[in-house]
């Protein structure tokens, strides 16, 4: 079951890619403080998500920022080694923090996995964005299969 608006994420074990390394966290660690928006997407250097959909939030992260967003994370079912060198190709810097999601575990926790094993991608994420206030879901947008309309930083922005 997908969440839904008013829930709580769930806390499961994940990575953040970090420069020295990866970082070994919880989802409540990084959510269950604060307003974040969390966008996920079906894999590092993907041509939609390293075209339009990571560079978007690193464009617009001083505006979200403004309207009280206090961290951006970008999440992928790949590992914190692939997310560390999708965050340096696109040149995130310190603007969005890049969760490591490799075995889909927190995905399939949210019910927003969508299985690519036809394309050789196996589990992945649907493409999706969200808000969250200290733990609880306050919005939710997920693309349809193939789509790129909700979940970007633009109707983030427009929600807010």
């Amino acid at each position: 079951m997908t969440i839904q608006i008013g829930e709580s994420l769930p806390d499961v074990s994940t990575f953040v890619a970090r420069p020295d390394g990866p970082m070994a966290t919880t989802t409540g660690a990084l959510f269950n403080i604060g307003r974040s928006v969390l966008f996920g997407v079906p894999g590092a250097f993907t041509p939609t998500c390293s075209a339009r959909h990571l560079p978007g939030y690193v464009e617009r992260a001083d505006q979200l920022f403004a309207k009280g967003i206090e961290r951006i994370v970008c999440m992928a079912t790949n590992d914190a080694f692939v997310m560390a060198a999708w965050a340096k190709a696109v040149g995130t810097g310190d603007t969005v923090l890049m969760m490591a999601d490799g075995n889909a575990t927190f995905v399939m926790a949210l019910g927003l996995e969508a299985d690519q094993s036809e394309r050789a991608m196996g589990i992945r994420a649907q493409r999706f964005a969200m808000v969250i206030a200290d733990g609880v879901v306050s919005h939710l947008y997920v693309d349809p299969p193939g789509g790129f309309n909700v979940s970007g930083a633009d109707h983030i922005l427009a929600q807010l």
